[in-house]
């Protein structure tokens, strides 16, 4: 009897999918549905997940109703003294390996690296016996708004106030956003974090460009360069809104944007990777952890 490969891209991408599809309607990144939102942790070392893995976890704890944002192996659990409790489901994050082989044509060199990606089960706080969850917040020295001015303002974005539209315009390398008394409020997000939440997911667009981060804009609406791009900057928006202790805003042409993602994830399994990993990469570009 054959057993099928386990195929990580593929587990992550149907999980992220699932999350969008479940929430069509109110679905907003990052698959909360109000309040404070924070990166997912590691238990053992405190690091913030990076890349994907941040969207497999906030998926998951979307999925299973999960708040505390601390995950860890089973042998992590274990180190805290706490026990994951018996019958729990894994959730998966993935993480690559460099190794070498040898090479087939033996050309220039001997060997040759490859990337591997291996799946590694996790659990969230929510799944174990003998762990205190810390209280959101405790850590948060600076009020979040103000900390988003002063991040935006060291990034050095030409950003101009005006009009009924935000978007990031390349021939002039310049932010154009509505003046801030336009935002308005929502039942998830006062008119302070709708601006700042549009800012970011323009400012992620801003670090395109070849001299900063090196992707590929879209021409249209609807191609599948444009609704990468569009993903990219709402992943990399919604990482910084987490680390800056904002809550997300959805936006006015959500519908529309959702139904560009779903296509190009159900077509190209690593496509949220690629995304994910974009995201990553403008926000540290930016200054934020990446």
């Amino acid at each position: 009897m054959t057993t099928s490969r386990f195929d990580i891209h593929e587990h992550i991408t149907t999980q992220i999918i699932t999350a969008i599809e479940q929430g069509v309607g109110d679905f907003q990144l990052p698959w909360r549905h109000a309040g404070q939102i924070s990166r997912p942790r590691n238990v053992r070392t405190k690091q913030a997940y990076r890349g994907v893995n941040i969207l497999a976890l906030w998926a998951a704890a979307y999925s299973f109703g999960y708040t505390s944002a601390t995950w860890g192996t089973y042998r992590q659990w274990a180190e805290t003294g706490a026990q994951v409790r018996k019958g729990e489901k894994a959730s998966y994050v993935v993480f690559y390996k460099e190794l070498e082989f040898a090479r087939e044509d033996a050309a220039d060199a001997e060997t040759e690296t490859r990337l591997f990606a291996r799946a590694t089960p996790v659990f969230a706080a929510e799944q174990v016996d003998g762990f205190k969850t810390e209280l959101a917040g405790n850590d948060r020295e600076v009020e979040p708004i103000a900390a988003a001015e002063s991040f935006v303002m060291a990034a050095g974005a030409t950003i101009n106030h005006g009009g009924d539209r935000a978007y990031y315009r390349p021939s002039t390398d310049s932010i154009q956003l509505p003046e801030r008394h336009a935002f308005v409020g929502s039942a998830t997000s006062t008119p302070q974090e709708a601006y700042y939440s549009t800012l970011l997911h323009e400012l992620t667009h801003w670090t395109a460009p070849e001299h900063r981060c090196d992707r590929t804009l879209g021409k249209r609406f609807g191609d599948d360069a444009y609704a990468m791009e569009e993903l990219v900057a709402e992943l990399g928006a919604a990482f910084l809104c987490a680390d800056l202790g904002i809550t997300a805003a959805p936006r006015l042409d959500h519908a529309q944007y959702i139904a560009s993602w779903l296509k190009v994830l159900k077509a190209d399994k690593k496509a949220i990777f690629n995304a994910a990993g974009a995201a990553s990469k403008a926000v540290a570009f930016l200054g934020g952890s990446g």
